[in-house]
């Protein structure tokens, strides 16, 4: 793509997209939301997409603050059934990365198991 281009994946979370405990952990999410709408819009021009991904819960060293049966309750309410992958998160931010994805920019993916609908 020349000097100009290329692509910005924001990570945010699922707290990102809608209301949740923890004024400062949810404000920081829904800031990322902001940030990659308006940098999505100014830096359009130049060729660079910018989009914001929004993990759920998602098996990693930050959910081993849960318990077992805190995990088994939340999961419950996964419509797909399960907690994601780090490879899941991986997959969908190599995707908006690539020229696979050269016509998005200021989107927000829920990778979250169908959690937010």
């Amino acid at each position: 793509m020349g000097p100009d281009g290329g692509s910005i994946v924001n990570i945010s979370s699922l707290a990102g997209l809608r209301a949740s405990k923890g004024i400062a952990y949810v404000g920081t999410k829904w800031a990322v939301r902001g940030m990659t709408k308006t940098a999505a819009r100014e830096l359009g021009p130049r060729g660079i997409r910018v989009n914001s991904i929004h993990p759920g819960i998602i098996l990693t060293p930050m959910l081993d603050a849960w318990s077992d049966e805190d995990l088994k309750t939340r999961t419950a309410q996964v419509p797909l059934g399960r907690a994601g992958l780090p490879e899941d998160v991986v997959h969908i931010v190599l995707f908006l990365l690539s020229d696979f994805s050269r016509y998005i920019s200021g989107a927000e993916i829920a990778i979250d198991g169908g959690l937010s609908v």
